[in-house]
């Protein structure tokens, strides 16, 4: 048991000190006020976002990309709350203030995925060179265009990753989530940083059309219902490694709301792990089966400490090195997400983060998940 510890140890130790090392190594971007040559079509799927569509709009009013660049598809999966009639209303009371391009459609089911039924279906209506898809829970920074358009023009890409942070409230559950957040964006960069890029989220996520169609868009993973983001990356970096790149840059910055309660976390939690399944990344594989084994080993040592079955002080060895290797990689995600305050709730979190991840990855066998009021076999 000792061995064993010591080699999941030594491995997540390594793993998670690659992305600190590789997280420094993705330089940041800074934008020098060129002028905007790309054309955008960002796209929002949304199901009964009646709540959160309001502070959407509002900051898509406030976008300060230039006039005619880019427009905005709003694709409605099939929504039986307020939310077109929000939508159609906040349109018709700001456009006299600003005109932008904004279509509202309905969403055309042809797959297990909703999410990616909607974005095909928002391609085949865009107009522009480049696909930006966020969320309808999403917050948009002003110069988020801007960023897109000046990155596009220095690097030449062809997909882009940006970044996505939890917006603040005050609740446990809230901050457990902006610290489980800045350390998935802290492995995010830091695979990008060793040249191992694994992660990215659909609520900051780019690519010109020319690649969705190039990749076939989501064929191949339509059986799975989350994904749209995680799979068309894992093509974009089998077709064209170089020109998939990470957009570290404060003004790009999405921040997207978290799941108000434990039941909702678990069950995208759940989500999330459904589409890992079928992932044919090795790295994310390697990378995601190490973590799980590590904090099971954790859980596991726990009882054998309470038990007489397992030394205490090699049980606390390994805490010390868990804490410290954790708080650095979210250390290095909060300053550049400027979340210093949820730091405070790190250690509590630190240690209910093992049960709820190995809880997850058992739940995600046997039972079905709920998302948008839809049920999603396993």
């Amino acid at each position: 048991m000792i061995i064993l510890n010591l080699i999941i140890t030594i491995l997540y130790l390594l793993i998670i000190g690659s992305f600190v090392y590789g997280f420094n190594k993705v330089k940041t971007f800074y934008l020098k006020d060129i002028a905007a040559k790309t054309k955008f079509s960002v796209i929002i799927p949304f199901r009964n976002e009646a709540d959160n569509l309001n502070l959407l709009l509002q900051s898509i009013f406030e976008l300060k990309y230039t006039k005619g660049s880019y427009e905005i598809i709003l694709v409605d999966d099939d929504s039986d709350d307020d939310s077109v009639k929000i939508i159609e209303k906040f349109i018709q009371s700001n456009q006299s203030k600003k005109s932008i391009d904004i279509t509202v459609t309905k969403n055309d089911r042809y797959s297990k995925s909703p999410k990616k039924d909607a974005i095909t279906t928002a391609v085949k209506l865009s107009k522009n060179d480049w696909i930006i898809t966020t969320d309808a829970d999403c917050i948009l920074p002003k110069y988020w265009l801007d960023s897109y358009d000046e990155f596009i023009q220095s690097t030449n890409c062809k997909c882009i990753v940006a970044p996505v942070k939890v917006i603040k409230e005050n609740s446990f559950v809230n901050n457990f989530q902006m610290l489980d957040f800045l350390s998935l964006q802290g492995a995010t960069i830091g695979g990008f940083g060793i040249e191992k890029p694994f992660l990215c989220n659909g609520a900051n996520f780019g690519y010109s059309k020319d690649l969705f169609h190039e990749l076939n868009g989501f064929e191949g993973n339509n059986n799975v219902a989350s994904g749209d983001d995680i799979f068309l990356l894992e093509k974009a970096l089998k077709q064209y490694p170089k020109q998939t790149k990470y957009l570290k840059n404060e003004q790009s910055i999405v921040a997207t709301k978290a799941q108000s309660n434990w039941s909702n976390l678990i069950n995208q939690r759940i989500r999330w792990v459904s589409k890992s399944k079928a992932s044919k990344n090795w790295f994310s594989k390697l990378t995601g089966g190490i973590v799980l084994l590590f904090n099971f080993l954790l859980v596991l040592n726990l009882f054998l400490v309470l038990s007489n079955n397992f030394s205490v002080k090699s049980f606390l060895y390994i805490l010390i090195i868990k804490f410290n290797i954790d708080f650095f990689l979210i250390y290095k995600s909060e300053s550049f997400f400027n979340q210093k305050e949820v730091l405070k709730s790190f250690i509590f979190s630190f240690f209910i983060y093992p049960f709820f991840s190995v809880y997850v990855a058992i739940a995600s066998l046997f039972l079905n998940f709920k998302w948008k009021n839809r049920t999603f076999n396993k």
